[in-house]
């Protein structure tokens, strides 16, 4: 069994701002559902901007307050039911042997109490959209139940990842219009092939792990070409997210809006280093510029 984070592991959970001055189970449940590391409902939330910006209908800034809320509580409780279903695997990994649930200090019947009270958050954001929005939004619930099996049975869990996380895209799309799905699709596409390429950055943290425990990743399965693997992930999110803007306002000009978050994606690719440690959880946390810069794109091309 792998010893827990050592100095040479970037920890899962860190005590830091509000968290570390909680007592200690509140602290727990905090952090069970990640709200130590926010970078998790940036990432889900960032798709929902992307979503409602390129629709043309403006800020819409109610619209995002209710997804951004959406995202911190779906975020909190798919890490929740994520803990649950790999409480086992967690104890074998040494960057996630001190979790919550995985290391004892909250019981499986908590965990779900706490689960269950996350989703009466997000049903309560369902509940502001209209119905077609809210049937899309409720057809990510079996990929998200599914979600945390995939690294079992498939060597590429961040693509099953990439439909799961860009799935605000979608809400937020359908909750201002119904039409360009040809823009939407590559959209969201492109938001995928994105998720994956971050998400193999991640899975750079836990190779040696995984590979003793029976964990299956991206990471693993390129082996020595992850930063080709993330570079062709990365370049070909950005052709669709072109393809998208193409589709939805054929203009030249409105492509040049994505040039900043596509240097900013070759800036993680060319900088990044599995030898050090910290450097994939850095370049992993980067994406929450590239999720601002693509959101800035899609106002400019869907409001302009």
């Amino acid at each position: 069994m792998s010893e827990p984070a050592t100095p040479d592991v970037v920890p899962d959970s860190e005590h830091r701002g509000l968290v570390a001055r909680l007592p200690q189970v509140p602290r727990d449940l905090a952090q069970l559902a990640r709200f130590d590391r926010p970078i998790g409902w940036w990432l889900l939330f960032w798709p929902c901007v992307w979503g409602v910006w390129l629709s043309g209908a403006g800020w819409q800034l109610e619209v995002l307050a209710w997804l951004l809320l959406g995202a911190i509580a779906m975020r909190g409780a798919g890490c929740v039911y994520n803990d649950i279903v790999d409480a086992d695997l967690d104890r074998r990994v040494a960057r996630t042997a001190l979790r919550p649930v995985a290391s004892g200090r909250i019981s499986k019947r908590l965990a779900w109490g706490w689960l269950l009270a996350l989703c009466t958050i997000g049903l309560l954001v369902l509940l502001q959209l209209r119905p077609l929005a809210q049937a899309v939004a409720l057809a990510s619930v079996a990929l998200v139940a599914a979600y945390p099996f995939m690294k079992r049975i498939t060597w590429w869990p961040q693509a099953w990842l990439g439909m799961v996380f860009t799935w605000g895209l979608l809400v937020g799309w359908i909750q201002l219009r119904a039409d360009n799905w040809d823009a939407l699709a590559a959209m969201y596409a492109g938001a995928a092939l994105w998720v994956v390429g971050y998400d193999t950055i991640y899975a750079m943290q836990d190779r040696e792990d995984d590979a003793l425990v029976g964990i299956r990743s991206s990471a693993l399965r390129l082996g020595g070409q992850v930063q080709r693997g993330v570079a062709m992930f990365y370049a070909s999110a950005v052709i669709l997210w072109a393809l998208a803007f193409w589709l939805y306002r054929a203009d030249w000009i409105a492509l040049l809006a994505l040039l900043p978050a596509a240097a900013h994606l070759a800036w993680q690719v060319a900088t990044l280093d599995g030898e050090d440690p910290g450097n994939p959880l850095a370049r992993f946390r980067a994406n929450r510029w590239t999720g601002a810069l693509v959101a800035a794109a899609c106002f400019v091309v869907g409001n302009a």
